[in-house]
């Protein structure tokens, strides 16, 4: 079923949980991070990430993933991650998109805090939860494109009372698109943030944190982790060890299907270090 992610959200903090948030592509990967989460009972997010929506229009990925969530067994948010335009968000929502995060995290805090007020006002008279970010976690693939900086309690704790956001994403340490599990989280940065901040907290660049971390992270009422990289590397190496099995191959859906079972199982696991597993059945 297509859900917003506030009840969802509200209730992983409050069950010591916390949801996967999982970037996906298409209909492949859509579909094995639904199949995860329904083998375990638990709620789950499809995001899709600015290279997603520069490669297929939001109106496009958002027909095949709110069907996808819509034939779900479990509760599934359809997320626009990191979007940084108001006409993208406008776009995303028109479509059926049921939750969408502002980043103005580059932005001076003042106007961060103001177009974020304006996204909100916006997506929460749709029925549409909104996600923004104070700190800003950056990119191991594009170093020096936007500038890593750690969330301060105080100006954290300033967004949140002055937007009214339904979560807020927080920098502790962590890089989008890390390929090796060496994140140096900051826990006692998360702790003073939730000391002053009362609403869910999500952490980004999740891939490049330790399973043992992870576990950690997810028992800090965090209430989503964002998951990307680890699922592209699962599906982009298993692809190529198909093609390199049979290099006359051609037929792609044939090719997937290896790789789609691989994207389950990498889903699954995360999940299962988030302790998702049969939380719906708790309610």
């Amino acid at each position: 079923m297509l859900v917003n992610f506030k009840t969802m959200i509200n209730e992983a903090v409050d069950k010591d949980y916390a949801i996967a948030g999982f970037n996906v592509f298409g209909y492949e990967d859509a579909t094995a991070v639904v199949r995860a989460a329904e083998s375990l009972n638990a709620p789950v997010m499809l995001m899709t990430n600015k290279v997603a929506v520069d490669h297929m229009p939001v109106e496009v990925l958002a027909a095949i993933l709110c069907k996808v969530a819509e034939q779900a067994k479990v509760p599934v948010c359809v997320h626009l991650d990191h979007a940084k335009e108001l006409g993208l968000i406008a776009r995303a929502i028109k479509a059926g998109y049921s939750s969408v995060m502002y980043d103005g995290s580059q932005l001076p805090l003042e106007e961060n805090i103001k177009n974020t007020q304006e996204v909100v006002k916006f997506a929460h008279a749709c029925g549409v939860s909104v996600e923004a970010e104070i700190g800003s976690v950056g990119y191991s693939d594009q170093p020096g494109h936007e500038q890593s900086v750690y969330t301060e309690p105080a100006e954290a704790e300033k967004f949140a009372e002055e937007t009214g956001v339904d979560a807020l994403a927080v920098a502790i340490g962590t890089v989008h698109r890390m390929q090796v599990q060496n994140a140096n989280i900051q826990f006692d940065r998360l702790k003073a943030i939730q000391q002053v901040v009362k609403m869910p907290l999500v952490i980004h660049g999740s891939t490049g944190i330790t399973d043992e971390d992870l576990q950690k992270v997810a028992s800090c009422r965090v209430g989503k982790i964002n998951i990307g990289t680890a699922l592209r590397l699962v599906f982009g190496n298993v692809l190529r060890e198909e093609m390199n099995k049979d290099p006359e191959a051609f037929d792609r859906v044939k090719l997937f299907q290896k790789p789609m079972e691989k994207v389950e199982q990498e889903a699954k696991h995360k999940m299962l270090l988030l302790r998702c597993k049969d939380v719906l059945s708790k309610k």
